[in-house]
């Protein structure tokens, strides 16, 4: 296609999708069993850079992955490396969360199928359920991949779950996590995790669950939700009008906003890495007692 034509076809696309798509989480089978679907089946995400009208495709990547797959497909050799990430829509079809220009040089070469790997993210509406079901005033917040997950090497993991769980979600956690939640949970806190990677909020879920702890709201995909600027002001709105303050809780540090003497406290978490959740649960027990004695 022409650069005019294609990008034509992207406005068209996203001017099809106003009204008439929204996304919908797809069946734990479904994940499972599509592993692959048409170029066709694939939209441009309105959220996503390579739409925007200021930024756009970038013809010299997507030229790169052009030459890349011809020269795979001339060799007889596996295309792709990694699937693309979508998510479902309703009433038919996935919106791509990332791969969008292997997606356009897929079509430039032809290529009549791609693969895909489908994921579940929180939509504003199960924002909104969790908010009207908590009981809690108060939350706490965590980077997944800065703070909870870890290298296999780490030395201070927790085990892995036992078969056959160690093989759906093959991920580590920082030593202490399972028992920091329990207490926050225990102490009246809604759990919130962030990730900038495009998890499925299921996998999230139950990768928790087989350590016997839960996650109240779990964010995926975080930096290109970021780009529309409408809902995440909307989002953040509704957060920030159920939570009296928020405890952010990092690697070497806990920050408490919404405090009434203050916009935001700092409170260092300065012990080795064996004692990090027993000095965070201490940190948090003392933040929580003078919260309650402000209210």
């Amino acid at each position: 296609m022409a650069k005019t034509e294609f990008e034509k076809k992207i406005a068209e696309d996203l001017n099809n999708q106003k009204g008439t798509m929204m996304p919908k989480h797809a069946s734990l089978l479904e994940r499972l069993l599509v592993r692959k679907t048409a170029c066709t089946n694939l939209h441009p995400n309105a959220d996503d850079e390579f739409t925007f009208d200021t930024v756009g495709p970038s013809y010299k990547i997507i030229g790169e992955y052009e030459e890349k797959f011809r020269r795979a497909i001339k060799l007889d050799q596996p295309v792709f490396d990694d699937a693309l990430i979508v998510e479902k829509l309703y009433p038919k079809g996935y919106l791509l969360l990332n791969g969008h220009h292997r997606w356009a040089a897929a079509m430039r070469c032809q290529i009549k199928t791609v693969p895909i790997k489908i994921v579940n993210l929180a939509q504003d509406s199960d924002i909104k359920k969790i908010i009207e079901n908590s009981k809690h005033i108060r939350r706490v917040t965590l980077d997944l991949d800065e703070v909870v997950f870890r290298d296999d090497k780490d030395p201070y993991v927790e085990k892995v779950p036992g078969f056959p769980h160690v093989f759906k979600f093959s991920k580590r956690i920082k030593l202490g996590i399972p028992a920091l939640f329990y207490y926050l949970s225990k102490s009246g806190y809604d759990i919130w995790v962030y990730s900038a990677k495009y998890y499925s909020i299921d996998d999230i879920r139950r990768f928790f669950r087989h350590y016997s702890v839960h996650v109240d709201g779990i964010i995926t995909g975080t930096e290109k939700r970021k780009n529309n600027s409408e809902n995440a002001a909307a989002r953040e709105k509704m957060i920030a009008d159920k939570y009296k303050h928020t405890i952010h809780i990092d690697n070497d540090m806990i920050l408490l906003t919404g405090d009434i003497d203050a916009k935001y406290k700092k409170y260092d978490i300065d012990v080795p890495t064996d004692e990090w959740s027993r000095r965070a649960i201490e940190i948090i027990g003392e933040i929580t007692s003078d919260v309650e004695k402000k209210q």
